[in-house]
């Protein structure tokens, strides 16, 4: 490519004294002004009643001020209505959907109407539509901050490089510019008295109205709330402008407004909920207005699509309100409902024009999908189409098509309901295993998508789908993708105006971004072949593929700015974009390019960036300089671009804000927002083009053009011919006047797509992927019916060709021969193998291959239950069942028919929840002695657990699927104990502290009676008594806390047990001895003794704490029914009590004292502490020790567990004695006579090793 470089005196010489008349006018202001573009977050199913631009301007006293202009309405793509710069500082006040709406892996094209977001922390986030867009102060200048584009459906406005005006460049094919300055007609109005305010919403009726409706405001960034509002009118296409002020209330602070899409005379405007909740409504185009009290806050709305006063509100407090009388009164519609995730029925043929659409979250937060009437959404009136929940944010109601995201085992489904009809799987390409997935477009009966694929990531590769939007095929791989300033995924790919099927799409080659065109929807895509010649007339050398023109797609976030591209559908054949010519797409070197064949060729236009509008059915395109210093020129073409002329539309130089362009038909006034300093009242200039022509176009004036591709002229399966104006006459068109006839073509190979399974290969042929088996049946195909034997080609949806091969690659019906089943499986609907006790479960049951109406199917649920069905259809809906009891049942189901059968197995885990986790473990223990800890669960049978345990600082925990394990501590000091289990999806836990010694020694402690009456038997209850228990025997003893354990014990009466253990210092040193624990036990036993333990509990509550005594007498029974046998063992029993005592009197022992040490030269095992953390563990006091067979004779009041130890109770009047049954003493022993559970009594385990030595020691 050539580019030379010239010299233009003349030109240069007036750029200087322009530039010195600035200075010399401007030069005093001060003001650093920016230019910023809006930020509109995408919301779905949301009309705009009106467009707007979003302007910033940062003022040298640190003020942020706003403004927005509305650009204009109609068909066109990306015609803009303002400018923004490279330093845009975004605000989202419109919330149309620009390229899709991406929500959970989906995204739409509709859009809603919805308070915006503003700068600062005053305004909730927009969803949808004031109805005009904001407008904030600023001088315009750099490039514009603009987004990708990511769907069909472009906004409103572009703009690119501009610029070499006043040069005239040699060569033909190059843009020709007029040296002589003309003048348009045009009148300026101030905003007298609003210069303060920083944002507006502008509105243009249009459609033959002649009203303008501008509501400025001063938003104060530090209160975060508005101050003023002005609503000026005016009646003249902006000549002049009425204040409003006083009609709508001169203290009332209007916040936002509102217009109806189907009828632009009923305005509605939204008080600031700070100062007052209301509405005030007008039905005559903004003349009048009537007030309304409102008891919520409005943060957005959605119009009916065809009735004019049937309004959906969408509250802060995600509820659903629906008016009927144009927002008078409003009716509660449902609750709970999910953020723009509500819809109305916009079927062509829709039967029920009242039924809404709406995603809600039900009470365990799970998202359900909804239908119900505009007036009546009880729980009764409602439907729930799609069977079981959905993901959060993933409904999308478009055209005839719903869809849903699913996601199970880590990968999203995705479900379409095609004209309300049941919801399919939608059908990918095997392995493409989608991360994410856009619906770009449903238009003509065919969905568009973009999927990206588990190796993506930065690129979306391309899908299309059949009429149901079930079956989806690739149109093009790696599409660039990028990331929205709000998070939105945008793709770049942009479908053109007026021109059905056309597309143009960024894709990476090599790392390398190139642009593609398709005429044909997808099925072929080619590279754009650069300009002959740049702007200066030298050719450029570009041979393709190695070089090629590449188009920046991208537009701005609000619909109705300026963006990168730009098409309109009164104008098919003119694209407008800015990009650069190369071996890829380049952010530098930018260029201004048109095209007036539908991008067949290309013309560059500018070499500075511009913002073009289309005006009179694009017989005028405007366009406008992106600069930061004042303007007062515009250029016009009035030839397709091919020519441009300077006109001067203001007497003195202005900072352009924005421009709105009239909506309607023949758009031929445009209003450019402004001001001459950024102290200065607000000027709005308006344009009348209508001067610049002297007549109206006539017959002879216009000429029929072909769409073609390259020469191609049959385009979708025929040849469409338009009519347009001829590019050398000047004359105004007024109404559209253009038209398309077209006729049909023969069908070849290029109509027709690869089928479903199908890829085409190099040489043009669409063959089975590997993955795909042709010969698989319709699972809807019986014997003795027919079904579609694909030929692996159908045909482009909405291509029109006639004959030719069509026939050859029509699916052909064909018997349907019968078939054994094949591949048959049985899933649950939500994908998951556990379910709840007493909740239904609904089975699934696919079959790859086999007659279905034929067939003989039979479950087996598992649990005694089996149903069976005549044919497979009949389990479209699925089978449902309920299982009563916790378990792992296994689910079996057989297909059979004439020909063979078939079976799968599926196992299912049906848990109940699990709602706490006890760890049941002593207090104390000695080293290197086997501890038991089991954890105690409720309620106790809840199906399938994994216990996960994790001891001391240990990083490897220890995995069971047992509840008790059996642990050995070797080291001395405070170890802690952590038991996690695991219920299905609810996992709890439980931690525990155990102290381990070599020696320690316990003792029973019992406190005065009054403690009874304020024990509530709760362990915080219990830890706070065991602590006020320690604090009194350090201050009574003297004793360090080291040395000291206490734990209240559960039940009553209340009791507690005390250790006294040897603790030692960190260096090692001044371990206590035994003998030093008997001088510590004897002191605290003298204490306890003498009643110098006690606290108060409350005030005038004294606790004593005793030491509590253990009793060698035996338990008598007084019957009289005993025999003489019976008094003799009495007796016996008796005696050797009192030798015991003796024995042990004579050995000066300490009372009620338990010993615990470790005897090296003994082989028995001493046994662990006797008191458990089981905080369900009922208070037993101490009682005389009994051998096992002084137990054995009694009749003890016991209680089963299902741990392998028991505990027994023996209940006396006073003390009971406690004994624990291991199962190794049970074995050898028996159980005890009168072994029965005893009614209300708690379980629990306890721990007791049998080679333990216990020695109890008299008084």
């Amino acid at each position: 490519m050539e580019k030379v470089a010239g010299w233009y005196p003349a030109w240069h010489v007036a750029l200087l004294y322009w530039t010195w008349l600035f200075l010399f006018t401007f030069g005093f202001t001060g003001a650093e002004i920016t230019c910023r573009s809006c930020h509109s977050q995408v919301k779905p199913q949301q009309q705009h009643p009106q467009q707007g631009l979003p302007m910033h301007l940062k003022t040298d006293r640190g003020e942020k001020e706003q403004w927005r202009i509305p650009g204009e309405q109609g068909g066109e793509r990306g015609q803009g209505a303002g400018m923004d710069t490279e330093d845009a500082e975004l605000q989202a006040p419109f919330d149309p959907a620009v390229a899709g709406t991406k929500f959970s892996g989906w995204e739409t094209r509709s859009w809603a109407s919805e308070p915006e977001k503003e700068l600062g922390d005053g305004r909730p986030e927009a969803a949808a539509a004031p109805t005009g867009e904001y407008l904030q102060r600023g001088h315009r200048g750099g490039r514009r901050n603009s987004t990708r584009r990511r769907r069909g459906r472009s906004p409103r406005g572009t703009a690119g490089p501009g610029g070499a005006a006043g040069r005239e460049p040699g060569g033909s094919g190059a843009a020709r510019f007029g040296l002589e300055e003309l003048r348009l007609g045009s009148t300026t109005f101030a905003l007298t008295g609003d210069s303060a305010h920083n944002q507006a919403m502008v509105h243009w009726s249009g459609q033959n109205s002649s009203v303008i409706l501008i509501l400025t405001k001063l938003y104060d960034y530090n209160l975060g709330s508005i101050t003023e509002s002005s609503l000026w009118r005016s009646t003249d296409y902006g000549t002049t402008y009425e204040k409003l002020n006083d009609k709508v209330g001169l203290k009332t602070i209007l916040s936002y407004l509102y217009v109806c899409p189907t009828n632009k005379r009923k305005i509605m405007l939204l008080t600031d909920p700070e100062v007052e909740s209301s509405l005030l409504i007008s039905t005559d185009e903004g003349a009048t207005y009537q007030k309304y009290r409102l008891n919520f806050y409005i943060h957005s709305l959605l119009f009916h699509p065809k009735q004019e006063d049937w309004i959906l509100a969408y509250s802060q407090d995600q509820k659903l309100f629906s008016s009927v009388e144009f927002g008078r009164r409003w009716l509660l519609l449902h609750e709970g409902v999910a953020p723009n995730r509500f819809y109305w029925s916009m079927m062509v043929s829709s039967r029920e024009p009242d039924l809404v659409h709406l995603e809600a979250k039900t009470v365990d937060g799970h998202a359900q999908y909804i239908t119900c009437k505009m007036q009546n959404c009880s729980e009764a009136s409602q439907n729930k189409p799609f069977p079981g929940y959905i993901d959060h944010n993933s409904l999308i109601v478009q055209d005839d098509y719903v869809f849903v995201q699913v996601t199970s085992g880590g990968r999203p489904h995705y479900y379409v309901s095609y004209r309300r009809n049941a919801f399919t799987p939608i059908k990918l390409p095997k392995y493409s295993l989608p991360k994410d997935m856009h619906v770009i477009s449903t238009d003509e009966s065919q969905v568009f998508a973009a999927v990206q694929e588990w190796n993506q990531n930065d690129t979306y590769n391309l899908y299309i789908s059949d009429t149901r939007g079930v079956y989806f095929t690739l149109a093009l791989e790696n599409v660039k993708s990028s990331q929205g300033l709000d998070g939105n995924v945008m793709i770049d790919l942009y479908e053109v105006a007026g021109i059905k099927g056309m597309f143009l799409a960024n894709k990476k080659i090599d790392n390398q971004v190139k642009t593609f065109i398709t005429y044909n929807k997808g099925r072929d895509w080619n590279l754009l072949q650069a300009p002959d010649t740049d702007l200066k007339g030298n050719p450029v050398h570009c041979l393709l593929p190695y070089c090629s023109l590449h188009l920046h797609l991208k537009v701005s976030e609000n619909p109705y700015t300026s963006g990168n591209i730009a098409s309109r559908d009164t104008a098919p054949s003119i694209i407008v974009a800015s990009g650069n010519i190369g071996p890829e797409l380049s952010d530098n070197d930018i260029s201004m390019f048109v095209s007036s064949d539908a991008g067949n060729t290309w013309r560059q236009i500018f070499e500075e960036e511009h913002s073009v509008l289309y005006l009179d059915q694009g017989g005028v395109l405007v366009a406008i300089k992106h600069t930061s210093l004042p303007i007062r020129h515009l250029w016009l073409s009035f030839d397709e671009g091919k020519s441009w002329s300077k006109y001067s539309f203001t007497s003195l130089p202005l900072f352009v804000d924005g421009i709105l362009g009239e909506p309607g038909e023949e758009t031929l006034i445009m209003t450019v927002f402004g001001h001459f300093s950024h102290r200065s009242e607000w000027q709005l200039v308006k344009i009348d083009y209508k001067s610049i022509f002297d007549r109206r176009c006539t017959e002879e004036d216009y000429w029929t053009w072909q769409l073609h591709s390259q020469g191609e002229a049959c385009i979708m399966g025929a040849k469409r011919i338009y009519r347009k104006r001829k590019s050398e006459k000047k004359c105004m068109q007024g109404k559209y006047a253009g038209g398309m006839t077209s006729e049909p073509c023969v069908c070849t190979d290029a109509d027709f797509d690869c089928d479903y399974g199908y890829e085409r290969h190099s040489n043009g042929q669409c063959l089975p992927a590997f993955w795909y088996n042709p010969s698989s049946l319709s699972k809807d195909c019986s014997l003795g019916q027919s079904y579609l034997n694909s030929t692996g080609y159908r045909k482009v949806v909405s291509n029109n060709c006639t004959d030719g091969v069509r026939e050859q690659y029509t699916a052909k019906p064909q018997q349907c021969p019968g078939k054994a089943p094949q591949g048959l499986r049985i899933i649950t609907s939500d994908g998951k193998l556990t379910a709840e006790q007493g909740h239904n479960v609904t089975f699934l049951v696919q079959l790859e291959e086999g007659d279905l109406q034929r067939s003989l199917i039979q479950v087996d649920f598992g649990d005694g239950t089996a149903v069976s069905y005549a044919n497979l259809s009949s389990t479209e809906d699925g089978i449902k069942h309920t299982y009563q009891n916790v378990g792992i049942f296994r689910v079996t189901v057989l297909v059979e028919n004439s020909l063979g059968s078939d079976n799968a197995v599926l196992y299912l885990h049906v848990t109940c929840p699990l709602e706490h986790v006890h760890l049941s473990l002593p207090f104390v223990t000695t080293k290197n002695k086997e501890v038991n800890a089991t954890a105690v669960l409720w309620p106790s049978q809840v199906g399938t657990l994994t216990y996960v345990w994790w001891f001391g600082n240990n990083t490897e925990p220890l995995i069971t699927l047992e509840g008790s394990i059996t642990f050995t501590f070797s080291v001395e000091g405070m170890n802690t104990i952590t038991v996690q289990v695991s219920a299905g999806n609810t996992i709890l836990q439980d931690t525990k502290t155990i102290a381990v010694y070599e020696q320690f020694r316990s003792l029973r402690l019992s406190f005065s009676p009054n403690l009874d009456d304020y024990n509530p038997d709760i362990p915080e209850w219990r830890r706070d008594i065991s602590r006020v228990v320690k604090r009194a025997l350090v201050e009574v003893t003297g004793i360090s806390s080291k040395h000291i354990l206490v734990a209240v014990l559960p039940g009553l009466p209340t009791s507690a047990e005390l250790f006294i253990l040897p603790y030692q210092d960190a260096t090692g040193e001044n371990k206590r001895t035994a003998e030093d624990l008997e001088q510590i036990s004897e002191i605290l036993i003298q204490k306890l003794n003498q009643n110098f333990v006690h606290f108060e509990l409350k005030p005038g509550v004294r606790v004593l704490v005793h030491a509590a005594h253990l009793t060698a007498a035996p338990l008598v029974d007084l019957t009289p029914s005993h025999s003489g046998s019976a008094m003799l063992m009495l007796l016996s029993v008796v005696f050797v009590g009192l030798a015991v005592f003796v024995i042990y009197k004579f050995k000066r022992k300490i009372p009620g004292l338990n010993i615990y040490a470790q005897m090296q030269n003994e082989k028995d095992q001493e046994m662990v502490s006797p008191v458990s953390q089981r905080e369900s563990i009922p208070n037993v006091p101490q009682s005389e020790l009994m051998s096992p067979e002084q137990l054995v004779d009694e009749k003890l009041d016991v209680q089963p567990i299902e741990q392998p130890q028991a505990t027994v109770q023996n209940p006396r009047k006073g003390n009971a004695a406690k004994v624990v049954w291991t199962e190794d003493f049970q074995k050898a022993c028996g159980s005890p006579r009168g072994f029965k559970p005893r009614p209300g009594a708690e379980v629990f385990p306890q721990l007791l090793s049998p080679r333990a030595q216990k020695k109890s020691l008299p008084m």
